[in-house]
């Protein structure tokens, strides 16, 4: 006797050995013997042959009508062989009866199975629903196989295109777009990135990185809602004083500006004095919503996404010429050993007579000029002066409190791009880069500096003896590893070498800075009984949530700005024919080069210690992928210097170079993986 059996949702059959109350002991064609549960048993017969059986049924259930069996089926519940009957004949034998189970078994959409070989007829609802669904993802498949094809002989359909970066950054990995896109990339053998920018998906690397950041960051877009600068209804007192702003020319969002009073009397009151939105844009606001989503202002050669719509910061920017209003602290100093006597802080209007803009000027107000070593033949000589006296004092004691210099020993990069006169719109991602060098720490850089980290740490302070929250940025320690957090507790800043240290001198560009002025203005009218009237109270939830929304935009508008300065560079390489750089190594391979602002690995510098120097040649680079591919050509120092004769530069372990070298271009598609889940709404489950 042989018996046809199921098992883990398929048949099989063979030759009976023995058999118990619950159980039988089955022989199959390959000579395995097995035990089977009886209630898996659902045909007992003796010719013919199992394997006969099974492919004589296969064969015959192909040809049954499941359309037809449906409507010859009872609407109760029946058995296999009871539809074999109806439908084929009324002596239907085991090979119809078999042909008839493995086709129930295989139409679910059809038919609900019950166990022992019963089934039940699916209302007639959902029997249409299934065949919709399984006719649409019949149309998906061959949706698929044409756009696959499209791709792989160098088109981009339309929806691909479309699509394109959510189907490389954030897919739908059931999407059609994303399946015709893996399936491409499997038939032809390339990677996805490559395989699309040859089917003309991606016609421009800058456009590709510039609309990926706006896809990631500004999905709905980067225009302004229309609305207007509230005024400062406050009656404010005008400073009798003349200030004047140090920032680069292309600045617009002038933040802040310096004055000093009482020179030569033996008391200098040194002004610094923020552009004050905080006075007329309020909490929930309109504009503080907008400012909130954005969070801060993104940089990037050529082109800025502010915070604040143009005509709401031209509004409050410290522009010369006008008395604009500002939050000022003043300091009170000896003139001759720069003690501090004591300060305060004034919400006034503040007449700004000057925008001095430092790469105009770094060339003429010089160290020399501003000791006297040299001729002092411009605005604000005197001013000035003492401002970088002021600097160097600040400088030191910070260093001092930090228990060793700040080794900043790399200079800032600047890019300008030449493009037609008048043209302020976007970069097409073509023009010729211009890349200069500011050394860190220059005269004019080192005056700003000091007085933003005087007033953030003064104010700071201040908050904390009113009892007003605010944010701050604090470092526990100078050790490897220990990175700055931002809280609402004031703690000290270690790499700084302060107190305590608020963000609270930038607020048209950063969000965090405009809640801080908040609360600043609050204690600035209300002093010790500021913490009941500060949009903030103790504790406060909003902060919380802020601190995490600021801290996850600004790391991703940083990473952006790095990237697409990365772009420019290799750009400029190429554009310059750019063939061999100097460069010091870093760890792991990675090396920095001297002249430009990449970091990059190099083949053959690996077994190199930190800081050996070397010249690499520059074998390609991908301004897609933002790879640059080079090899070390020979080591330009002393072959005997180890890593611990090389000084480590702090910027290098704030920007994270140590942990992952810049330009790596992370895809979220996978061609490796076996397919993607199929839709539970495609198939209707049938009902009972």
């Amino acid at each position: 006797m042989f018996a046809l059996y199921e098992e883990a949702g398929k048949f099989h059959a063979g030759r009976v050995m023995t058999e118990a109350e619950s159980s039988l002991q089955i022989e199959l064609e390959s000579g395995k013997r097995v035990k089977v549960k009886s209630a898996n048993v659902l045909l007992k017969f003796d010719k013919p042959q199992p394997a006969e059986l099974l492919a004589s049924a296969r064969h015959l259930a192909l040809d049954i009508d499941l359309d037809l069996a449906w409507e010859f089926a009872p609407d109760t519940e029946f058995g296999f062989a009871d539809l074999a009957r109806d439908y084929f004949d009324a002596q239907a034998g085991v090979e119809k009866q078999a042909a008839a189970l493995f086709r129930l078994f295989e139409a679910p959409h059809y038919f609900r199975r019950l166990g022992r070989g019963n089934f039940k007829k699916a209302p007639e609802e959902t029997v249409k629903a299934a065949l919709l669904g399984i006719e649409r993802k019949k149309q998906q498949a061959a949706q698929i196989e044409a756009w696959a094809g499209e791709l792989v002989a160098g088109q981009c359909p339309a929806p691909i295109r479309e699509q394109l970066y959510k189907i490389l950054f954030k897919p739908d990995k059931n999407a059609a777009e994303y399946k015709a896109v893996v399936a491409a990339a499997k038939q032809s053998g390339r990677a996805p990135l490559e395989l699309l920018k040859a089917a003309g998906a991606i016609d421009s690397p800058y456009q590709f990185h510039w609309r990926r950041f706006l896809f990631d960051n500004f999905p709905k877009g980067t225009a302004f809602a229309a609305l207007a600068a509230p005024p400062v209804k406050e009656a404010l007192p005008t400073a009798a004083l003349q200030a004047f702003s140090i920032d680069d020319s292309a600045t617009t969002e002038i933040d802040d500006a310096l004055s000093v009073q009482g020179l030569g009397t033996g008391t200098v009151v040194f002004g610094i004095h923020i552009a004050a939105p905080g006075l007329a844009i309020g909490a929930e606001s309109a504009l503080d919503k907008l400012a909130r989503e954005r969070l801060s202002t993104v940089y990037m050669p050529g082109w800025k996404l502010t915070m604040l719509p143009d005509e709401v910061v031209q509004a409050y920017t410290l522009t010369e010429g006008r008395d604009c209003p500002a939050v000022s602290l003043y300091v009170t100093l000896d003139e001759a050993t720069l003690e501090v006597r004591g300060s305060q802080t004034r919400l006034e209007r503040v007449p700004i007579v000057a925008n001095l803009r430092h790469d105009r000027l770094d060339a003429v107000i010089t160290e020399a000029a501003l000791t006297g070593a040299a001729p002092a033949d411009y605005p604000f000589a005197a001013e000035l002066a003492f401002a970088f006296r002021l600097a160097q004092r600040l400088k030191a004691q910070r260093e001092l409190a930090r228990g060793k210099p700040e080794t900043f020993n790399r200079p800032d990069y600047n890019f300008r791009l030449e493009r037609p006169e008048g043209d302020a719109g976007e970069p097409r991602g073509d023009e010729t880069v211009h890349i200069g060098v500011r050394q860190r720490g220059a005269p004019l850089d080192l005056i700003v500096a000091e007085a933003m980290i005087l007033a953030n740490s003064t104010w700071g302070g201040w908050l904390a003896e009113c009892g007003v929250p605010g944010i701050y940025r604090s470092q526990a320690s100078l050790a490897p590893g220990v990175k700055v957090r931002m809280g609402v507790k004031p703690a000290p800043h270690a790499g700084m070498g302060v107190a305590q240290y608020t963000w609270a001198t930038s607020p048209l560009r950063r969000y965090v800075d405009l809640v801080n002025q908040w609360q600043i203005i609050a204690c600035a009218r209300h002093g010790r009984t500021a913490a009941l009237a500060a949009p903030f109270k103790p504790k406060d939830a909003a902060l919380f949530s802020i601190i995490s929304a600021f801290d996850a935009a600004y790391a991703e508008y940083n990473g952006f700005q790095s990237a697409i300065e990365r772009y420019w560079t290799l750009l400029y390489l190429t554009q310059n024919g750019v063939t061999e750089l100097d460069a010091a190594v870093l760890k792991d391979g990675l090396v920095r080069a001297d002249t430009l602002p990449l970091v990059f690995r190099a083949l053959g510098a690996d077994g190199l210690p930190r800081g050996a120097r070397v010249r690499v040649r520059v074998t390609g680079t991908d301004l897609l992928t933002l790879d640059l591919h080079a090899n070390v050509l020979q080591r330009l120092d002393d072959p005997g210097t180890t890593a611990d004769d090389a000084p480590v530069d702090e910027a290098d372990v704030e920007e994270g170079v140590e942990e992952a070298a810049a330009g790596a271009l992370t895809l979220a598609i996978d061609v490796a993986e076996d397919g993607a889940a199929e839709p539970a709404a495609d198939l209707p489950a049938p009902a009972a």
